[in-house]
């Protein structure tokens, strides 16, 4: 349930979805930005994780988990990008993004050992992420919107480390 008591239930998504889940990243984003990153890493078979809310037969919400390549002191690092995660103008405040922030677990089972995020700086850190874990990651980010999550201890640690998107973010 979310906060307002409709039902929602969080599940892996299918084929069957892509066009609805195109939909929700339009309307969420307001373009074809997020599409498109989606329809790469799915092309490219990166996707490790991809979860859809749904309330009433209708997506409402939708993280996806992508593959990473990470290095920190020439040593890899199994990790995930989080992008694009997005919930439908209208049912954002009611709990559905953080329901499917349960889809760390799913990360975990994964075999990640990190997770790379840029997003809201007031948002991601309740859930872990820190910028000042991200600050040693030479990456096309930099600031307090670029985040890291361990999800092993110590993943990350280590003197200077990179992130290397690929090109299924258009970078």
């Amino acid at each position: 349930m979310s906060r307002t008591g409709e039902a929602v239930d969080i599940r892996a998504a299918a084929a069957a979805d892509h066009d609805a889940v195109a939909a929700l990243n339009r309307a969420a984003f307001g373009g074809e930005d997020e599409v498109g990153i989606v329809q790469r890493l799915r092309r490219d078979d990166l996707v490790a994780v991809e979860l859809v809310a749904v309330r009433a037969e209708a997506i409402i919400g939708y993280i996806l988990f992508s593959w990473l390549p990470t290095v920190v002191d020439g040593r890899a690092v199994k990790t995930l990008a989080l992008a694009p995660m997005a919930v439908r103008p209208g049912a954002q405040k009611r709990g559905i993004g953080g329901r499917l922030m349960a889809a760390l677990d799913g990360a975990r089972g994964a075999g990640a050992e990190a997770v790379i995020v840029l997003g809201h700086p007031g948002y991601y850190p309740r859930f872990g992420f820190s910028a000042a874990l991200a600050s040693k990651l030479a990456s096309p980010f930099s600031g307090e919107a670029f985040m890291a999550l361990e999800l092993v201890p110590g993943a990350l640690a280590g003197q200077a480390g990179a992130v290397t998107y690929p090109p299924a973010f258009g970078l």
